[in-house]
């Protein structure tokens, strides 16, 4: 089942870079030269973003992420390696100098296209080390220590 998930060009990463390059962003996709091949890298502005899949990486209080009943001990333990593998590669890219925008499928879904790539504009203009988009709007900080605003 795992194995025709797509780790990459996913519906929710293609609407926010048509979204990016329609408003003259370039950039460039899966570096694997940085911690974690971010989704999309952008030099210029020093800044990368993640597109998260709410399921995969475990979006607490998101209506896309439950708990699959069928073995949860394996589900709970895949999906708390990848939250911590997440942090730390946040960490590691924040560490090394770069912003870093995390964007949860449920944004992608709930906030009209104009509206998340204005957000996702005035993130890379602004001064914001890490931050995350969602449903219920951006928060600022490094993951387990964001404010909502």
């Amino acid at each position: 089942m795992m194995a025709r998930i797509r780790a990459k060009d996913t519906k929710p990463e293609l609407v926010i870079r048509k979204g990016l390059h329609a408003a003259g962003f370039r950039f460039r996709l899966h570096a694997r030269s940085l911690p974690g091949s971010p989704d999309i890298v952008m030099r210029k502005h020093r800044s990368v973003v993640f597109v998260h899949g709410c399921f995969w990486h475990g979006h607490r209080d998101c209506k896309n992420f439950r708990l699959p009943k069928t073995r949860p001990e394996f589900w709970s333990a895949k999906i708390a390696a990848n939250r911590a593998r997440d942090k730390s590669v946040e960490a590691a890219l924040v560490n090394d100098g770069w912003r870093v925008l995390i964007v949860w499928e449920c944004a992608t879904r709930s906030i009209y296209v104009d509206s998340l790539i204005e957000t996702i504009t005035a993130w890379l203009q602004g001064a914001e080390t890490s931050a995350e988009l969602s449903s219920s709007g951006m928060s600022f900080g490094q993951s387990g220590v964001r404010n909502q605003v």
